[in-house]
């Protein structure tokens, strides 16, 4: 057996390199120092909220304004949750903001089911209407809703403030793209198995819009928690405020605005939302980005 001739590289060869995992795409450094800018100035002001909640009334109107609080006080905190009736107006905000969202998870993804995989006459007009819809201000059916809501008799009441938003179009817009990406395969099978429209929307569809459905119920949640104009006119006695319109009602006055119990009240709105948020961001980014609408 002889040894293995080494051939010598000629000038026009060059020796192989392995394979390296590097793609070459490198984010530039300038792109971190944006994102970083970004992301203060967002989150700057919710710190600043939350210190500040802990600062006496005379220290939040202090000029120039204090960063961490000098005197470091619980009042702003007890006059919420021992003067006012903070029970009844979470339990409403609750109740309103739960509802609204199941609503919307329920009729959205049962509407975007029937414009993205049935077939009936008007399919395309009727999803025309709903892209229409979206381009309305809700300023301009304000009135007309109110007014209706009056009529039916459901004024002053919880379930005034829960029906006009049990179906949404940007609920049934998300829906409908998102389902629209599911393939067909998986319905005719569930037909050929005999199983019924109902069968096929409740054991086949919904398991598989999650992040969908995720996106829906958290976009849903804080707008129907925040909202304030809608219940500000529907509900006419203190037992049926919810928590936005307590705190405008007692913390802005004529006279005077109390800016700590404001402020210790805007941190109390804005936590439930943010725990649900941290909960559920992974399906909300995947449900954006796989609906098209990123």
């Amino acid at each position: 057996m002889t040894a293995t001739q080494v051939r010598p590289l000629t000038q026009t060869e060059t020796p192989s390199r392995p394979p390296t995992h590097d793609s070459g795409v490198r984010t530039p450094r300038w792109l971190y120092a944006v994102l970083a800018g970004g992301l203060f100035l967002v989150v700057v002001p919710f710190v600043w909220m939350l210190l500040s909640s802990f600062k006496p009334e005379q220290e939040v109107r202090a000029v120039p304004p204090t960063w961490w609080p000098e005197t470091i006080t619980f009042e702003n905190y007890q006059i919420l949750f021992e003067k006012l009736d903070f029970p009844t107006y979470f339990v409403n905000s609750v109740i309103v903001a739960v509802a609204v969202t199941v609503g919307n998870l329920v009729f959205c993804s049962m509407l975007g089911y029937a414009l993205a995989k049935l077939t009936f006459p008007g399919k395309k007009a009727l999803f025309a209407i709903v892209l229409g819809t979206l381009m309305v201000p809700g300023v301009v059916t304000f009135v007309p809703l109110f007014v209706l809501t009056t009529k039916m008799g459901l004024a002053n009441s919880l379930i005034g403030m829960i029906l006009p938003f049990l179906a949404a179009p940007f609920g049934v817009f998300l829906m409908r793209q998102f389902i629209s990406s599911l393939p067909d395969e998986l319905i005719q099978a569930a037909r050929i198995d005999g199983a019924g429209e109902i069968r096929i929307f409740a054991s086949v569809i919904l398991p598989l819009c999650g992040p969908a459905l995720a996106t829906l119920g958290i976009l849903t949640f804080l707008g129907s928690w925040n909202n304030f104009l809608w219940p500000l006119v529907v509900a006419q006695t203190e037992d049926k405020y919810t928590l936005p319109v307590a705190l405008a009602l007692y913390a802005v006055g004529q006279n005077a605005t109390q800016y700590g119990l404001l402020l210790a009240g805007s941190v109390v709105v804005v936590l439930p939302v943010l725990v649900i948020f941290l909960f559920l961001q992974r399906h909300i980014m995947q449900g954006i980005a796989m609906t098209g609408i990123k």
